[in-house]
Formats: C-alpha cells, sequence, structure tokens
C-alpha cells in the first residue's frame, strides 16, 4: 500500500492511449510521469490527488500532471462506476507542444496541470463527447482531437486548482507511512468513534508525531478528514432514499442539527436539499433506472 510508480506502455506509433481502468477492491496510491486526463462517472466519490481531498458528485474531469501522487478514482465508490482515461507519451509536451508556436495556451495548460485541474459545466460536457468519439477513431484522427480537447480546457474558465503548491513525488519521497492503512481504518470505523490514538499505534507513530504527519499529508486534521468522509458516504445513504436522519446516525454522527450544519458547510446545501436536488432518475450505461436502498453495491472490502 506504499505509493507506486506506475509503469504505463503504450502502443507503437501512437503518442497516448485512451481506456477505461476499473480498480475498485484496490487501494492504488501511485504516480507516473505521464500527464492524464481522466473523466469518472459515479453517484458520489472522493478524489486524493497530491494533497487535495474532496468530494464529487455524478462526475469528475481531471487534469493530472506528470509525477502528481494520486489514488484511484473508484476507490471506495460503492455503486456503479465508469471511468475514461487519457495518458500523454511522457515527451508529449516537450516533443509536441513545446516545438508548435500555436500551442501556447495548451503549453502553458499542460505546465500547470502539476496543480491537479478539475473541470465543470459545458466544458466537461463537451470535452467527454469528444472523449467518447475519440474511440472509434484512427491514430490521426485521434491526435487531433487530443489536441482539440486541451484547446477547450486551454481556453476554459470552468476551471479549479486542487492543490495550491507543487505536490509531485519528490513531496513524498520520505513518505514511509502506509496511507492504505489509514483509508482502511477510517472506512471501518467511520461510523463508529474513529479514535486518533489507535491509528497512530496502528502506523507505529506517537500521537503527536501522527497528528503532524497527517496535517503535512492531507492539509487536513485527523478529525477533519472522518467528517468529510463521512459527509461523502452520507450522500451515497442520501441517493439511496435513506431518510436524513437515518443517514446521520448510519454515518455516525451524534447530532442531527451538528450533521446538518457541517453537511451544509461542506456541501452549500442541506442534506434535504441535496437528495431533493439529485435524488433522482439517472442513466446508467445507456439504461434509465432510480437508485434505491435496495441496490446492489458493486464495490467488497
Amino acid at each position: 500500500m506504499k505509493i507506486q510508480k506506475e509503469i504505463i506502455e503504450f502502443e507503437k506509433g501512437k503518442s497516448f492511449k485512451l481506456f477505461s481502468p476499473g480498480f475498485k477492491n484496490c487501494f492504488f496510491w501511485h504516480y507516473h510521469p505521464e500527464i492524464e486526463l481522466v473523466y469518472v462517472e459515479a453517484m458520489n466519490g472522493i478524489r486524493h490527488v497530491g494533497k487535495n481531498i474532496s468530494g464529487f458528485t455524478d462526475s469528475d474531469l481531471l487534469l493530472i500532471g506528470a509525477n502528481v501522487p494520486h489514488l484511484n478514482f473508484d476507490y471506495g465508490i460503492q455503486t456503479e462506476c465508469n471511468q475514461l482515461v487519457l495518458q500523454m507519451r511522457e515527451n508529449f509536451l516537450q516533443d509536441i507542444i513545446l516545438p508548435v508556436p500555436e500551442f501556447e495556451n495548451i503549453k502553458n495548460l499542460l505546465e500547470r496541470s502539476y496543480l491537479a485541474l478539475s473541470f465543470s459545466g459545458e466544458t466537461k460536457k463537451i470535452v467527454v463527447e469528444k472523449l467518447q468519439l475519440m474511440k472509434d477513431k484512427n491514430s490521426f484522427e485521434s491526435l487531433m482531437g487530443l489536441i482539440e480537447i486541451l484547446q477547450i480546457l486551454a481556453d476554459s474558465t470552468e476551471v479549479k486548482e486542487l492543490n495550491k503548491e507543487d505536490t509531485r513525488i519528490k513531496w513524498f519521497l520520505n513518505d514511509k507511512i502506509r496511507m492504505g492503512t489509514i483509508y482502511d481504518y477510517i472506512h471501518e470505523n467511520h461510523d463508529k468513534k474513529p479514535n486518533v490514538n489507535e491509528i497512530a499505534e496502528i502506523v507505529s507513530l506517537s500521537t503527536p508525531a501522527f497528528c503532524r504527519y497527517f496535517k503535512k499529508q492531507t492539509n487536513m486534521t485527523f478529525t477533519d478528514f472522518v467528517n468529510n468522509y463521512r459527509i461523502n458516504q452520507a450522500k451515497v445513504f442520501l441517493l439511496k432514499d435513506y431518510s436524513v436522519t437515518e443517514v446521520c446516525f448510519q454515518v455516525g454522527f451524534e447530532s442531527l442539527s451538528y450533521f446538518n450544519k457541517l453537511f451544509k458547510q461542506h456541501t452549500g446545501e442541506t442534506p434535504s436539499e441535496f437528495k431533493k436536488k439529485h435524488f433522482k432518475a439517472i442513466e446508467i450505461n445507456g439504461r434509465i433506472g432510480v437508485i434505491t436502498r435496495e441496490s446492489s453495491c458493486h464495490k467488497e472490502f
């Protein structure tokens, strides 16, 4: 579960690869020198890129720079999840983009991608449609499609930087703690009372040392991280048509008023507002369905 370098193989004569990964039961905390564009579609999920740990609802489109550590985006997702990943060769920026003056905006985009960029709105919609079309095109047409997508991203204002500082792998070289152990502990205990002293002992650190380490790794305290995880789990239960009160206690909160307050702080809307907005017929794999509490979970721990 330590951070791993992913070795990416490309087909001969191709500058990039486009595929749909599926790790599900695997905690894959990794990095690679290739720049990556990721689209993930799920009711609700958690993204961990560099220092940023945040949730998303419905879908997310991310541009992740070279050597930025990140967790696979389907980790912990208990419902249907679809991904589309585009990885560019390590020399893509240097050999294809930099020599062409007309690609100046794309160059700036790719150079800024080390912060991890999340795209939304019409940008996300258009780019995903073009990614889907690329799957059926020949090599040359696909490359032109990629250039077009990068230009759209470069010109977009519907973008958010997930990190505020450089989090490339050099920042993690001295990390000897197994982050997967921490994730697993929180997953198993978030609905109870996760104990910082207990997890510190599990990863062989004193409590003060663990708190310093955890804050450095995530920019969050252990308590804030647990509450963030609980809120994201709460979204899943709300989308399965549990009542707000049921969800509150299901994910480990002891006060309904505190749960409502914290949920709104994290999402900008109350649990009731979130449920009303998102609990509706959704399209999954070309069919219309409603997510209910009887829906099967696709993730096992």
